[in-house]
Order: C-alpha cells, then structure tokens, then sequence
C-alpha cells in the first residue's frame, strides 16, 4: 500500500532551493499526488506573462523545450528529497538527458501536467522517467539522471552543540537540540525539537529523532559510577516523542545498541546494557529494563514490560498491556500479565513473508510444546526427533528454548479467565 501525501503538505520553494544550477523561477505549481520514494505528480500552469515568453517568441509564443525539461527536473528534485513528512538536508544536480522526445508545443493557456517516477537508483545517482503532458497528450518525455549530495550540516541557531561533537553531513539539528561533547551522529539524520544527545552516543545514518527525545545519559542503576560506556544506534531508525534510550553500565558489559530500522513510537523506553537487533516494533510506552535482548522482527505491544535479562525472541509479537518475566519464545505469540502464550505469530508470520511450509512446522513445534503432556525437555526432543519438523526456523526455536537462562514463556491461556482471544 503506497502513501499520498497531500500537495498542501510539500513546501515547493523550499525543496527547489535545493536543486543546484536550476532555472530562477519555480517552474511547478503545485503538486498533486505522491508517493515518497516511486514518483511525484505535479502541475505547471502556463500562461503569457512568463518572462521567456519575451523572447521566445513575441509573435508566437512557445515554451522553450529546455525549461519543460528543467520543469521535469524540479519535480524530480521533490521526489528524491522529499519523504512525504520532511525534506532531506542535500542538493541535487542535474547529469544528464537521455531519450528526450518534443512532441507537442507548449504554448500560454496550457495546463501541463508532470509526472516523474523513481526507476533506479545506486548511491548518489538516481534515474528518473519523467513525462510532461497537456490534456493527456504527451508534450515532452525524457529520462533524467540526477545525482544527490549530503549538504553540510544544518544547526538550528537555538541548539547547543558542543564543539567537539560529530555531525554528519546532511544532518539538521533542529531548535533547542543539546547534543554533547562525545556524541558521534552520521550522515542525512534528523534531530527535532529539544532533544537530548550526551555523553559517548554513536548514531550511524538516515535516522529520525522526533522532539523531546532523551539519548546516551546515564542508566537508571543505582550501582552506576561515571564510568566511560556508551549507547550505539544504527541506521534507518525512527524515534517518536519523547523516547529514551540510556547508556550501558560497566557490569553489563558497558554497551547499549540498536540497529537498524527500529521504530520506537513515543514514550518507549530502552534502559542499560540492552541490545535490540534489526526492524523491530516498539508500541507506545514499550519499555525495556536493563540487560534485555530483542531479536529481529519482535514487536513489544503498548505498555508493555520486559523484565531484566529476558530474551525476547525473532519474530515474537507482545501483545499490549504485557509483562514478560521469562524469554518470550521466537516466532510467539503472547499476551497477558503475567505473560501467557497464544501459540504462533501466524499474522506477523505471513506479513513477513515466511515460507507457509515453514509456519506450519512451527505450528506443529508448537503442539508439542503447549498441547502434548511432555514436560519442556521432553517435548524440545521430541520436537528434534521429528524428522517433518525440520526447517531452519524450527532450529532456531529449539535453540532459544536450550540456551534459556529465565525459562521460557509456555504458560497457556485460560480461556475462562478472560484473557484476549489468540487473534493480534
């Protein structure tokens, strides 16, 4: 499913100021549809009082194929640099024109419409099919490749930036920002409003802080003494209001990271020594005591807390309102406080685009584990002996069961307590 912006929604002189070399007037009125990232559609409204018309020509009024291409370029601009919420802190340029067609004249009156898609892109270099049309009849056609370069970074006059501190090109630092004299931040991030960055944080690139958000100060651990530890964020990740992410302790091995293309929504919180893998979900208010490790594709529900130590599995899904005082087994799906499991994450599963063939062993893994009157080490081997059950996921459950050091979630919904129904 593609997301539409509304055209009110995009500042279209402030993205084009971002295009180096470009035409001095706005050739794009108004934008009509997009989707971040596939393709833009725009509209450019001619009409006689346009400054080239003077010369170009008096007594016949043409516009210059030249500027429809440079009309196509500006809408190309908004669509590399725009994400549907925000504009990129870089510039582009325009490389080249390849298989340009002049099919029809633009003259004062037309309506032009420009419609550009994203067709490839690698690196700074992106490929665009761009195709300006009057009443549906194509006036001009053309691919342009265009190159996208970090800016230098943007600092809003109000933030407090330390100077020995590292920003990344195309990083914007906005209002009321304090960031300390450690941290570290990459290329193309996004710091809102009052935000709060300290001591030894590394952040990799492409992320999104939203404001109120607190990052890198010290754990919340009674034990803790100053000493040097650090909080370590990958790439591509969101963080919604207000969120909080503290920094490892000594005895936890000193180090707290995330990695990449997590989205954090607001109020969650990550305290010290945790560790949280790739494309995770965290609801509002999630939060998550010391020394706990979520893996790959988990989503922790609104509200919900994972006790300290607790694994919480790949592709677990924590339904809201939980509390976890055991590992929460991959793949699982559980609810309730305390904790209760409710067999496969099938919907999660399927969204993931694991191998039906798979899913269903997991659910036959599952059987023996809830539904067979085997104890948990019985039924892990049984589970191994079971020739149909083996699958690379299926090895993994087992694998997470055996290295447990809580125990794992296996107790099962009561249906007379009133628990929530297995559907997420």
């Amino acid at each position: 499913m593609t997301t539409s912006a509304p055209a009110r929604s995009i500042d279209v002189a402030s993205v084009l100021d971002r295009l180096c070399h470009r035409y001095p007037s706005n050739l794009v009125d108004t934008v009509t549809a997009f989707e971040p990232g596939r393709r833009v559609t725009a509209v450019k409204n001619v009409t006689v009082n346009e400054e080239f018309f003077q010369g170009h020509f008096p007594q016949m009024p043409v516009m210059p194929g030249v500027l429809t291409i440079e009309s196509l370029t500006q809408v190309a601009t908004m669509l590399l640099l725009h994400d549907g919420q925000q504009v990129r802190n870089a510039r582009v340029s325009l490389r080249g024109v390849s298989h340009a067609k002049f099919r029809r004249q633009v003259v004062p009156g037309d309506r032009v419409t420009l419609d550009v898609e994203l067709k490839q892109q690698r690196g700074p270099l992106a490929r665009v099919a761009a195709v300006a049309s009057v009443d549906g009849q194509v006036a001009t056609e053309a691919d342009l490749f265009l190159t996208v370069s970090a800016a230098a970074a943007s600092i809003h006059a109000t933030a407090t930036v330390h100077p020995a501190a590292v920003i990344g090109a195309g990083t914007t630092i906005g209002p009321n920002v304090t960031i300390g004299p450690h941290v570290r931040i990459g290329r193309d991030n996004r710091v809102g409003a009052s935000c709060v960055i300290e001591d030894w944080t590394e952040i990799g690139d492409h992320n999104v802080f939203y404001p109120f958000g607190s990052f890198g100060l010290i754990p919340q651990d009674l034990k803790f003494g100053g000493e040097q530890t650090r909080l370590v964020i990958g790439n591509k990740n969101t963080f919604r209001e207000f969120v909080t992410l503290h920094r490892g302790t000594k005895g936890g091995g000193g180090v707290t990271s995330i990695g990449d293309r997590n989205y954090f929504m607001a109020y969650s919180h990550v305290a010290h020594d945790c560790h949280v893998a790739n494309d995770t979900i965290f609801a509002n208010g999630a939060t998550l005591a010391g020394h706990v490790e979520i893996d790959d594709f988990a989503t922790i529900g609104a509200f919900s807390g994972i006790h300290q130590f607790c694994r919480v599995g790949k592709h677990a899904f924590i339904g809201g309102f939980s509390v976890a005082t055991k590992d929460v087994l991959p793949f699982s799906k559980t609810v309730g406080n305390r904790a209760r499991i409710y067999g496969v994450n099938s919907i999660g599963l399927v969204r993931r685009g694991l191998a039906t063939d798979a899913i269903r062993k997991l659910k036959a893994a599952y059987r023996y584990l809830m539904l067979s009157k085997l104890n948990t080490s019985r039924a892990v081997a049984r589970i191994e002996q079971d020739p149909l059950l083996d699958c690379a996921e299926v090895r993994h459950l087992v694998a997470f069961i055996r290295s447990a050091k809580r125990g794992v979630v296996l107790k099962r919904a009561n249906p007379r307590s009133g628990d929530a129904s297995s559907d997420e």
